[in-house]
């Protein structure tokens, strides 16, 4: 009989496990439903963090091509805030040239200026280098003739100076066009 009683009505053996796995079946369909979303929300949360990171990223390449724009446009802005004392000087001498008639004078106004805007452009950075007495080097020099030496000691020498040369910094930015003696 205890057979019997393990026997439902359609002559099938009454599984206890039947019920446990109907239910491990609804339970894993839980479990799945609720895997699933975790699964999207934990998906969405990523794109969200992607998407944000993206535009950030975007901002900062957008902002830092401007900024980079503004710096090239603006370089030289304060040497030029630098070099206007020196045009206003310049224009204030050329209304005095006008009527002076001194000539030493207009001459001391000239050194003046000049040599204030020497000091201008080397509080900046720029400086004249020397060549003339100098051996020759093509790395600051630039030889635009060749004339013959005196004596030995002289080739390779550079005999005169037709433009000088200049340096920012380390960097020659203006090469010295020279004579030199072969």
């Amino acid at each position: 009989m205890e057979n019997e009683s393990n026997i439902n009505e359609n002559n099938q053996p009454i599984n206890e496990n039947n019920n446990t796995m109907a239910d491990n079946t609804a339970e894993n369909e839980q479990n799945s439903a609720v895997n699933s979303e975790n699964y999207e929300q934990k998906i969405n949360e990523l794109n969200d963090k992607y998407l944000r990171l993206y535009s950030e990223f975007d901002n900062y390449r957008k902002r830092t091509i401007k900024e980079k724009a503004d710096l090239i446009k603006f370089a030289g802005e304060d040497i030029f805030k630098a070099i206007l004392p020196t045009i206003d000087d310049f224009e204030r001498a050329i209304k005095a040239n006008e009527k002076a008639e001194d000539l030493n004078a207009i001459k001391e106004g000239i050194h003046l200026i000049y040599n204030k805007f020497k000091s201008t452009v080397q509080s900046k950075g720029l400086v004249a280098f020397q060549s003339v007495g100098q051996t020759f080097d093509s790395e600051i020099m630039e030889a635009i003739t060749h004339i013959p030496a005196a004596n030995d000691a002289q080739k390779n020498t550079v005999i005169d100076e037709t433009e000088k040369g200049y340096k920012l910094g380390d960097k020659v930015i203006r090469f010295a066009k020279v004579v030199v003696a072969q």
